[in-house]
């Protein structure tokens, strides 16, 4: 049972997570998002405690106030959050708000790359290689055949060396557009649910999400992680997670139905005339150039 005592709760339906959200209320009429999953997904202690460990070295997160367990559930609750979804409000910007956006952003995950990960991670090479295996054999077993798969795989194939010795770190899991506000004119970062541990460059395979609302959001977000030094390596590990995220996309939208295939279809067509059907590992979207 909570120690917080919630008067009204009002259920949020944005999301992919099968999680209960709300926004509850207490008796004074401060709000607080609650989060309820299942018993099974025991991982939400550790995600408890790392948000706890970002909010200590001041990275904007969505603040952890209490985790506890209530019958066969499990729940979190976090400060509430009263500020706008950027993904709806960034593109209203002008340029200059857009890169600056970004730039904060590509700030705040250099940031969440600092909590290491434990010594007792896997290597990545062998881990990362076993989950681009697993993404083509699902995608060769799948009904949806589309041309441009071919460039994806060749790309890979030829690129996979460049996962050796790769250096590992905390991966907030989600990191993009989408699971950020705007509050009080900052970012702050939510939903670490699919937190993970691995490659910090691999965090970047959700930036396709960022360039299709806003170029400039996206190039702003490489700027500040790198400090307006981005190397090519980085650009060439991108395309390749990437190349690996948009295949296991049109796989995985299968069960969800002819919707979300078009979608799919639809971001795989884009990210490739982004690279030129990869023959290019810098996309079009980037605004090498761009000052605000």
């Amino acid at each position: 049972m909570p120690q917080l005592k919630f008067i009204a709760k009002q259920p949020i339906n944005k999301g992919w997570s099968c999680d209960k959200k709300y926004c509850a209320r207490t008796a004074d009429g401060t709000k607080y998002f609650l989060r309820i999953t299942s018993e099974k997904n025991i991982h939400y202690k550790d995600m408890f405690d790392i948000q706890q460990k970002a909010a200590f070295l001041d990275i904007p997160v969505s603040r952890p106030i209490e985790f506890g367990t209530y019958e066969d559930s499990i729940y979190i609750i976090e400060q509430w959050i009263n500020g706008e979804d950027a993904r709806e409000l960034v593109p209203t910007l002008s340029d200059s708000q857009q890169y600056t956006y970004g730039f904060e952003s590509g700030e705040i995950l250099k940031k969440i790359h600092s909590i290491p990960a434990p010594m007792t991670q896997p290597e990545w090479e062998t881990r990362f290689n076993a989950k681009i295996n697993r993404k083509i054999e699902m995608y060769k077993k799948c009904p949806i055949e589309f041309d441009g798969t071919k460039y994806l795989i060749n790309y890979i194939e030829a690129n996979r060396s460049l996962l050796a010795n790769r250096p590992q770190t905390f991966q907030h899991g989600d990191y993009h557009i989408g699971n950020m506000m705007i509050e009080n004119g900052k970012l702050v970062i939510i939903d670490f649910n699919r937190y993970d541990f691995g490659d910090p460059w691999e965090e970047f395979n959700r930036i396709v999400w960022c360039a299709q609302a806003s170029p400039l959001f996206a190039s702003g977000m490489v700027d500040g992680y790198f400090e307006n030094k981005v190397p090519d390596l980085f650009w060439k590990l991108l395309a390749l997670y990437i190349s690996s995220n948009t295949l296991g996309s049109i796989s995985w939208a299968v069960p969800f139905g002819e919707g979300e295939i078009h979608t799919m279809i639809h971001q795989a067509e884009e990210v490739l005339d982004w690279y030129n059907n990869m023959k290019t590992f810098v996309p079009k979207w980037y605004f090498k150039e761009y000052s605000p």
